[in-house]
């Protein structure tokens, strides 16, 4: 797994680390299970808060994972109660720092399984596209549906990806049952240019395609 720890939160992009030579982000509307996701790789409980209450995160959050490798949580978008400052949050932070981090090497997008590609993951995705880096998408909460559901929805989110020239690619996932973990792991550590865990593979995966 991911050995991860927390580094440092930021208000400001000026706050950012600046021994960083390869990032990956994490993103998604603010109930789809982000800071679960995060857990899981990192096979912690508590890394990434997780709350009940949409919309916690309002800082850049950097979890160290070797040195000058972090993974990085944005806050989540989409947050209904406070829709205005919510998006004006967003875009003076997390939106500028996806347009200008050079150390970024890609995006984690988490969708729910059971409600993919909202308009604003739309709208998400046709913005990092110009940036023309790379999206690896978490279909989240996978073991919610059965598997031929899961592999609709799968499918779904593989097509829209080609149809619209999106580079990256989409994969099934659960925190709780560990659905695909070993596969988002891999893609992670490619990014930011670490090996393989061999001595502690993640377990249950299958490429995220097992049975919900």
């Amino acid at each position: 797994m991911l050995n991860a720890t927390f580094h440092l939160s930021a208000a400001q992009l000026r706050g950012l680390p600046d021994d960083s030579a390869a990032e990956v982000a994490f993103v998604g509307r603010s109930n789809a299970g982000k800071s679960s996701a995060i857990n899981a790789l990192a096979n912690q409980k508590r890394l990434a808060y997780v709350s009940k209450t949409p919309g916690r995160t309002q800082l850049l959050n950097y979890f160290r994972v070797a040195p000058g490798r972090y993974l990085v949580d944005l806050p989540g978008y989409g947050f209904a109660r406070a829709p205005l400052a919510q998006q004006r949050m967003w875009q003076s932070l997390a939106g500028d720092y996806l347009r200008s981090r050079a150390s970024l090497r890609g995006l984690v997008l988490i969708m729910d399984s059971r409600h993919p590609l909202t308009e604003l993951d739309r709208q998400l995705l046709a913005w990092w596209q110009v940036t023309g880096k790379p999206v690896h998408i978490l279909l989240s909460k996978a073991d919610k549906l059965s598997r031929n559901q899961a592999l609709l929805a799968l499918r779904q989110v593989q097509h829209f990806l080609a149809e619209q020239g999106v580079p990256g690619q989409a994969q099934l996932f659960s925190a709780t049952r560990r659905i695909g973990l070993e596969t988002a792991e891999a893609q992670i550590r490619a990014w930011l240019g670490l090996p393989l865990d061999k001595k502690n593979p993640a377990q249950g995966d299958k490429a995220g395609l097992n049975e919900p």
